[in-house]
């Protein structure tokens, strides 16, 4: 189906909204009034704010499960809808609507969002407990949650920039919580401005449609595609990729989102599992019309989505913090959400799969590594672990269930998202087939290994925490979590089990998603046959698994972190140099450049004012002189100027 016929269809189904489904802006409100009370209402709210954050948010996952279920019923092609709300910038030929699109994929996107948000509020309550401005926090969670609500069911362009800030404002006021430690101040404001970067191409893209097509709705976007140049449709893609970049940390943009892992343990689920780095994902396949007319802007997606997966791979293997392991995790599973939804026709429903799945068991995998941190003194090194496993069985059984799911093992959710992905990715023609089938097949095998150098070092082995303390001085004293941080996680679990399952079986969700994303196609060439290609994907997690053991598993972890031996551990460690190549290319050249027009500024061009200011000023004191108030001297003045107009008239006169 090429973009033009997708686009089509799509403006043809679009209808406007009753029912349920025309009053979807209470999914919105919900959150944002919990927002505005617990951030406005002050000490008096401290006894139950964190209460009515929670609420709030399943009160919108409540709605939008009645929202999906109602549209099960409701024909294909009726299941497109519009909801207008009011005339937001009406300016003359700039008419933006602020409206919402209800359809497959925005109610797919507001089912994680609140329903594992609302798991994740409801963690909060115990991981939280301690904090005098947890009712603040609940405020920012709100908000978040609000703002994301607002990015995937607007109706335009403009409206999901308005969730985009939204959101970017939230997550710097969430990973920057922890305010006397310099390195969260400095994560948020990382996190801040290099998602800047990528905003400024999401920018520029919508300021193109408006130029070319005089609109930034997406069903007159989409239906005036045919009147762009092939040219322009390029340019559009790959500046919505570079929004998509910031938000999803993707190369080479992602060097923000480990460590935003200074936020609380609940923050980073939020952020790094069901919100805001699934909206790049969420960018591109919301735009796929575009990128249908654009093979080289899929290609490009394409390359990025299997550079990025294994960047997360290879440092992931690298580090002994619990959290930004899981953190470059997250950037190589977005990575292949990217890798799918470029292969257009044949990855859009594939990749928005493993973003459902991945929402599952990445946020349980959060939540019990804030359970292991909870429970150590908020301790992230692994090397300190050791031997959890007996004496925290629900964190470490919950935890269990999405490793497996994570890695690929089936019949976990991460197997049937995961291994289509890499089957679609075998199924491009030539060399793409290869090059880009093998990086995925090999990020199966690397995610594998680091994650079970992860299990092993937390919960097996030897309790290296008996003989050590805290920062603080502490002895660590680990217990198991209180039910009502344990609880939500075995929710997850039972999702990281059965999602992916549910999701592929019969092709349920793609056939669910294909109102907006059209059908799903099967490649006509692949480079290995289709069967072959799970057993390639287990056998490679198998052995990854086996390399862990042998590396971990068999021999005692020093506590003090060894030095790299080989140039690629230093590498890794160094976060493959990343932040040394933004830090040369991006910042040391902007400081520069600051440098300069400061001097610029103060030599040249204050210079120049202040030097004909202080020319002005010498002159008038000069001139100040010759007001003596002598008459005779008035006079002398006189005589000389009539003696050289005088002389001026002569020489004009006979020379």
């Amino acid at each position: 189906m090429t973009g033009t016929h997708l686009a089509a269809q799509q403006v043809a189904e679009v209808t406007e909204a009753s029912g349920l489904a025309g009053s979807a802006w209470l999914l919105i409100l919900f959150p944002l009034v919990g927002a505005a009370v617990l951030l406005l209402g002050g000490r008096a709210t401290n006894a139950w704010g964190h209460l009515l954050g929670c609420l709030t948010v399943l009160a919108s996952f409540v709605y939008g499960a009645m929202l999906f279920f109602s549209s099960t019923g409701l024909e294909e092609g009726e299941r497109v809808q519009n909801v207008s709300l009011f005339d937001w910038i009406p300016v003359e030929q700039l008419q933006v609507e602020f409206g919402l699109r209800i359809d497959p994929l925005s109610i797919s996107f507001v089912l994680l969002i609140t329903g594992v948000g609302s798991l994740i509020h409801i963690y909060s309550i115990g991981y939280m407990a301690e904090d005098p401005d947890r009712r603040r926090f609940f405020g920012y969670f709100n908000l978040f949650v609000a703002a994301m609500l607002i990015l995937v069911l607007g109706n335009g362009f403009v409206t999901l920039y308005l969730g985009w800030e939204g959101v970017g404002l939230a997550s710097y006021l969430l990973i920057g919580w922890y305010t006397n430690r310099p390195s969260a101040a400095t994560a948020a404001k990382k996190a801040f401005l290099m998602n800047r970067v990528g905003d400024v191409g999401l920018a520029i893209a919508i300021f193109i449609m408006f130029a070319e097509l005089g609109t930034t709705q997406y069903t007159e976007v989409f239906a005036g595609l045919d009147q762009l140049s092939p040219a322009t449709i390029t340019a559009l893609t790959l500046l919505l990729l570079l929004g998509a970049c910031g938000k999803s940390g993707q190369f080479p943009l992602q060097a923000w989102l480990p460590d935003a892992m200074e936020g609380p343990t609940p923050v980073s689920a939020l952020i790094h599992a069901a919100t805001m780095v699934t909206a790049g994902v969420y960018l591109v396949a919301r735009a796929n019309p575009i990128y249908l007319q654009s093979e080289d802007g899929r290609l490009v997606v394409v390359i990025i989505g299997a550079l990025t997966l294994l960047i997360g791979c290879v440092i992931g293997c690298a580090y002994d913090d619990i959290k930004k392991v899981l953190a470059y995790s997250t950037v190589s599973q977005i990575g292949y959400m990217m890798l799918a939804v470029g292969l257009g026709p044949f990855g859009f429903a594939l990749g928005i799969m493993h973003l459902l799945t991945h929402g599952f068991f990445k946020a349980g995998l959060f939540l019990g590594a804030g359970s292991v941190m909870h429970a150590m003194n908020d301790e992230v090194d692994m090397r300190k672990y050791g031997g959890l496993a007996r004496i925290m069985p629900w964190t470490f059984g919950t935890f269990a269930l999405g490793y497996l799911a994570l890695i690929g093992i089936p019949p976990f959710s991460g197997f049937f998202s995961k291994d289509a992905i890499i089957e679609a990715a075998f199924g491009e023609e030539g060399w793409r087939g290869w090059v880009f089938g093998g990086a995925a097949l090999l990020g199966a095998g690397l995610t594998a290994f680091y994650m079970t150098r992860l299990m092993l070092m937390t919960f097996f082995g030897k309790q290296r925490w008996k003989e050590l303390k805290s920062e603080d001085g502490r002895d660590f004293h680990p217990h198991e979590s209180p039910a009502v941080m344990w609880v939500p996680m075995v929710i997850l679990a039972i999702g990281s089990v059965g999602a992916g399952w549910f999701f592929a079986s019969g092709d349920t969700l793609a056939e669910w998603l294909s109102p907006t994303l059209g059908a799903l196609e099967e490649a006509e060439h692949t480079v290995i046959p289709h069967a072959l290609v799970p057993w390639l994907t287990v056998g490679l997690s198998l052995l990854g698994v086996l390399l862990a053991w042998a590396v971990v598993g068999r021999r005692d972890v020093p506590v003090v972190k060894p030095d790299p031996v080989s140039f690629p551990v230093r590498a890794a460690r160094r976060d493959l140099y990343g932040n040394a190549l933004n830090e040369a290319l991006v910042a040391r050249p902007g400081t520069w450049l600051t440098r300069a027009l400061v001097y610029v500024d103060n030599k040249g061009v204050d210079g120049l004012v202040n030097g004909i200011a202080a020319m002005l000023g010498g002159s008038s004191g000069r001139l100040r002189r010759m007001q003596t108030g002598f008459v005779r001297s008035y006079a002398a003045s006189i005589l000389g100027g009539s003696i050289l107009v005088l002389v001026a008239f002569l020489a004009v006169r006979y020379v």
